[in-house]
């Protein structure tokens, strides 16, 4: 999570402010958070670090999916900003086993 918080806040989130405009990179990230059936990841894959992204961010858009319907349109919505902003998609590992 480190690794990749780094890249996230440090670099892609600020490209645009680096580059003095020249970059403006549209990738969309999706993520889990880690399910807890069958079997427990440890709390150090479950925890939902979705509010301390959206802090942390400031040109990313940041999405936590609640239901497993709403994946290909948050992907829809992502590819067609008009915002040039990259998006973060935050899904839940334990739809994946209930819904």
């Amino acid at each position: 999570l480190i690794l990749a918080c780094n890249q996230l806040v440090n670099h892609l989130d600020k490209i645009d402010y680096m580059s003095k405009g020249m970059m403006k990179p549209r990738i969309i990230i999706r993520t889990s958070i880690g399910a807890k059936k069958p079997l427990d990841g440890g709390i150090q894959h479950t925890q939902d670090h979705t509010e301390a992204f959206r802090h942390l961010l400031t040109d990313i858009n940041v999405v936590l999916l609640n239901d497993p319907n709403e994946i290909f349109p948050a992907f829809e919505l992502a590819y067609e900003r008009e915002d040039s902003k990259s998006t973060l998609i935050i899904e839940w590992g334990d739809y994946y086993n209930e819904k």
